[in-house]
């Protein structure tokens, strides 16, 4: 029976020297394993790191591009307020410079008419057949009918209806 027990304990002894050989290579192998791990987290962290860096780089920047960009849509804003402004002005400026044209073009034909109604009939006839057909009706619009009737009755019967048509219309 002893021998039975030093068979035993010799199996025993072998097998617990066998575990602890294969607990030794399994401690060895995690120690590795464990080294390699902690090698690729560095290697994470440090592109977390850049990765963070360059996300704050390109926000940095986007802030600085709307800055400038709010700042020029202000100067275009500006400018157009400036142009229109300037339009409104100019707007009145002409409206007012038509009105004077008119008013100068009113003044302007009065004294023509006076100084044609002055004549004689047969002076402003030859003046007025000599002038552009346009001018002449205008010129005999602003006077009053007896005169014009007076006036063509001594022009060539011809140019006096080519007035009179225009007078109509």
């Amino acid at each position: 029976m002893r021998l039975f027990i030093l068979v035993i304990f010799t199996f025993t002894s072998l097998m617990a020297l066998q575990t602890s050989d294969k607990l030794f290579e399994c401690t060895e192998i995690f120690k590795e394993r464990k080294s390699e791990l902690l090698v690729e987290l560095e290697r994470i962290d440090e592109q977390k790191q850049a990765l963070s860096a360059l996300k704050t780089a390109t926000e940095e920047l986007l802030k600085k591009k709307e800055t400038r960009l709010s700042q020029k849509e202000e100067v275009v804003d500006k400018k157009l307020n400036e142009i229109t402004t300037k339009e409104d002005s100019i707007k009145k400026m002409l409206n007012r410079n038509e009105e004077v044209l008119k008013e100068t073009k009113s003044i302007k034909m009065d004294k023509i008419a006076q100084t044609f109604a002055k004549m004689k009939d047969a002076s402003a006839a030859n003046i007025l057949s000599d002038m552009d057909p346009k001018e002449a009706a205008s010129i005999l619009s602003s006077l009053k009918p007896k005169t014009v009737g007076k006036i063509l009755t001594k022009m060539d019967p011809k140019k006096a209806s080519e007035l009179t048509l225009l007078l109509a219309n």
